[in-house]
């Protein structure tokens, strides 16, 4: 562990914040303690750091990773624009990014960052090469990588068996179910997490794949369970597709009005997010819905 580095970015982060060493210290430790881990001449006990991380607004792994990985603004660069590769589907620039990192010793000897890329890697062999077997063989490589038998799954673990259940949906839908499954049960015994969006994810995508398997009923449970998930976060993190997706189950067993209820939320929600992609759609297919009921408008 590098502590001069763990030392400095604590004094910068304190400046930053406009807090005196004294005024860091304050229910934590004394002053010159303070003094001393910014010099780095010690390193505060976990309990220590994380305090010191709750009052500087950061998470305390943030302070780990700059203690055993060198360059992690280069690092978290690359974190980055691969996740920005993920979320918007452009995954020949993933591969080229992925590529590029292999042989970076950044990357080669820190396993954390090489099951990024082996996660990633993974994607876009299906994506890209079309290659499903080792797609999945790279993804679960990537979970190994990083996994402790016998104990429960981590929160980047739990993203990359969500990956493997969205090819799977792709191909055997009763094989994603399973996954999905899978990670359902790891987070129950979770006992803390910090991206609650994953369990909105899991949420969602096992509606999507109960609904395929025509268990609506089921799959409506599972999007007003995420629905509840969301308000209680205070987030808007996929609310409009799960309003979306009830209406559209209600719209498969022939219920135009309660489609058509849940289809208008969804619109309120990509409204406010000002979300064109959606908006004219579900406009359609609200205008579709009151035909239904109405019949036809005849032609003056």
């Amino acid at each position: 562990m590098d502590f001069t580095a763990v030392g400095k970015k604590i004094k910068e982060l304190r400046k930053n914040s406009g807090l005196s060493q004294e005024e860091l210290s304050e229910g934590i430790c004394t002053q010159a303690q303070i003094s001393k881990i910014e010099k780095g001449d010690v390193f505060p006990y976990a309990s220590t750091l994380y305090q010191i991380s709750q009052k500087l607004g950061v998470d305390v792994n943030y302070f780990f990773d700059i203690g055993t990985t060198p360059r992690l603004d280069y690092v978290r660069e690359v974190t980055q624009q691969l996740q920005i590769m993920r979320r918007n589907l452009r995954y020949e620039e993933m591969m080229e990014i992925v590529k590029a990192e292999e042989v970076n010793p950044l990357f080669l000897q820190n396993n954390k960052n090489m099951q990024l890329l082996l996660w990633h890697k993974g994607i876009y062999l299906y994506e890209v090469k079309n290659e499903l077997t080792e797609s999945i063989n790279v993804l679960r490589q990537a979970i190994a990588i990083t996994h402790i038998k016998g104990k429960i799954l981590l929160e980047r673990e739990l993203e990359i068996l969500l990956t493997i259940g969205a090819i799977y949906f792709k191909e055997d839908i009763n094989e994603a179910l399973k996954v999905f499954e899978e990670i359902r049960s790891h987070l129950q015994t979770l006992p803390h997490m910090n991206d609650y969006t994953i369990k909105t994810r899991l949420l969602y995508n096992l509606a999507r794949a109960l609904t395929r398997l025509n268990r609506i009923e089921e799959s409506c449970q599972y999007c007003e369970d995420a629905i509840k998930w969301c308000l209680n976060k205070d987030s808007l993190y996929l609310l409009g597709e799960l309003h979306y997706h009830i209406g559209y189950n209600y719209e498969l067993v022939n219920n135009p009005e309660k489609a058509k209820k849940n289809m208008k939320k969804a619109l309120s929600v990509f409204e406010l997010q000002e979300d064109d992609k959606y908006i004219k759609y579900i406009t359609n297919k609200i205008n579709e819905l009151n035909d239904i009921k109405n019949g036809p408008h005849k032609k003056l």
